[in-house]
């Protein structure tokens, strides 16, 4: 099967990808890009990396260059992505795909156009835990889905600029992907509430006054959801956080990124009317098996022992994002070998990026019901 030749742009969250990448067997050359020359030739030296670029525009005349995959800052993903594709290359961007309907609009074009692969690299919907509540679904074992919640706690106080003052529904993907995934059904609606208040020196960037935003949203097959976002000024501890609630079992995740998911079942009892619930904390196995051998390490990070590879790889305790990463990659790059559309492609991923941004527009309303549209 033929190699494809990489450029991998941003290396701050991005350099997380550079093994990977190196380690994958289809592919041929990864060359490497960061506006911090030192960061680049770090990440090089480290990976065994020879090429380096110097500019984005650089691997767009780089005619050896198959793809890219941009971990660039927010405000840029929707120009960079544009760029890539109208270069005739295949495209993979982080989260979000854009912050306006506009530009999400402007990237679906530049798909269609160029016949390019377009794939958003949403993180959540490759996670240790998704793949098992997929499951659980899938086997019957939850039943019918009949609620599900999305959370992302996070406080971005001392990140870069651009974050400072984001509404926080425009980086709503990871609360709101998996329910779209898992739903099998598109958001068409949004009723959105911010919450709370922050520093008037956040206000300024973005014209957004809220910390938190909270947003109910309505699925075209009937299923409902609701998503919460905080960025700014609140005491909660991180969470990226999945929480299915079926008619025989539910799924939710733990306090914490990093805690156990409870599993609630319903149970009837033979001595009283009705039915009663019982729970546990599940350790989540990996689900690492259509990955190549040579990436399967990746999704346990530092904790690969290459000695007892198959001991280490049932650990279930994620490299980066819960073990994502390596699914990512290797979903983007086989999409192009095989010639198909990626999964998160532009339409997954610009519903469920759409779904936030009209989830802050209907905040700004006051909760007004908001339409999400179709790309």
């Amino acid at each position: 099967m033929k190699k494809l030749n990489i450029a991998l742009v941003g290396l701050g969250f991005g350099g997380c990808f550079a093994g990977i990448y190196k380690d994958h067997p289809n592919v041929g050359t990864i060359g490497i890009c960061d506006t911090n020359a030192e960061v680049a030739k770090n990440c090089a030296k480290h990976h065994g990396i020879d090429k380096i670029y110097d500019s984005l525009d650089d691997i767009l005349n780089d005619k050896d260059v198959d793809a890219v995959h941009l971990v660039t800052p927010i405000p840029m993903h929707a120009d960079h992505t544009v760029k890539v594709l109208e270069a005739g290359k295949h495209c993979a961007c982080t989260v979000p795909m854009a912050t306006s309907l506009e530009d999400i609009q402007r990237i679906t074009d530049a798909v269609r156009k160029s016949g390019k692969n377009y794939m958003m690299m949403e993180t959540t919907l490759y996670t240790y835990q998704f793949f098992y509540v997929k499951k659980m679904i899938e086997s019957g074992e939850l039943g019918r889905i009949q609620f599900m919640r999305g959370s992302h706690y996070q406080d971005m106080s001392n990140w870069p600029y651009y974050w400072m003052g984001l509404p926080p529904m425009w980086y709503g993907t990871h609360a709101i992907g998996p329910m779209v995934a898992l739903s099998g059904s598109r958001i068409k609606r949004v009723n959105c509430f911010g919450s709370g208040t922050m520093d008037e020196k956040l206000h300024e960037q973005y014209g957004n006054p809220f910390p938190i935003e909270t947003a109910i949203f309505e699925f075209e097959n009937g299923l409902k959801g609701e998503a919460t976002r905080s960025l700014f000024e609140t005491a909660r501890m991180y969470q990226e956080g999945l929480h299915v609630y079926g008619s025989k079992k539910s799924f939710e995740w733990g306090f914490t990124d990093g805690s156990l998911p409870y599993i609630t079942e319903l149970r009837e009892q033979q001595d009283r009317r009705g039915f009663d619930t019982f729970f546990e904390e599940v350790k989540m196995p990996n689900f690492h098996q259509t990955l190549p051998e040579e990436i399967k390490k990746h999704t346990v990070g530092g904790r690969f022992d290459p000695l007892n590879p198959q001991e280490s790889l049932m650990e279930g305790a994620g490299g980066g994002h819960h073990g994502s990463h390596p699914h990512l990659v290797h979903e983007f790059i086989m999409s192009i070998l095989e010639e198909r559309k990626p999964w998160i492609d532009e339409v997954l991923g610009g519903n469920i990026t759409a779904a936030g941004v009209c989830a802050h527009i209907s905040a700004m309303n006051n909760g007004e019901a908001t339409i999400v549209p179709e790309f």
